[in-house]
């Protein structure tokens, strides 16, 4: 399932990010949770004893700006990679940002990671920019995708 994230899903998505990403932003979860941005949450599709179907395992961030959004950071546990939660959390905040008129989306990713390059591609990405020195360890690429607005 995927919702908005709410304040109390703070510890769990913080967590998320310390596993997740190389280069975390640590001051990012906070406003956007309280309404700076659009956190979308993904939430543990199984049932069983041991499973909380709304505790997040996945969620991504989605700054937006006018007509243009930013997404600084998507993340899914490792245990719910290549399950398909990115990409549902992706076509989550495609959604919410087009419904609010915005046309264009925009992040980064490292230059040489090809599996992000590939599931950015499989989603519309395309490549704008370079961005030398946007890592610590080195340089990035500014892709974009259109979306249709109002959708």
């Amino acid at each position: 399932m995927i919702r908005l994230a709410r304040p109390e899903d703070l510890p769990r998505l913080r967590a998320i990010q310390t596993v997740s990403l190389a280069e975390p932003w640590p001051d990012l979860l906070d406003p956007a949770v309280e309404g700076a941005g659009i956190v979308a949450v993904a939430t543990e599709d199984a049932t069983g004893p041991d499973a909380d179907p709304d505790e997040p395992i996945g969620y991504a961030v989605a700054l937006p700006e006018g007509e243009r959004a930013y997404v600084p950071e998507i993340a899914v546990a490792p245990a719910h990679r290549r399950a398909g939660h990115g990409s549902r959390l992706l076509t989550e905040l495609f959604t919410r940002l087009s419904t609010a008129g915005v046309e264009q989306v925009a992040l980064t990713v490292r230059l040489g990671d090809e599996d992000a390059r590939a599931f950015y591609d499989a989603h519309g990405f395309r490549v704008r920019s370079l961005v030398p020195e946007h890592y610590a360890d080195g340089d990035a690429l500014r892709l974009t995708r259109r979306l249709e607005r109002g959708r």
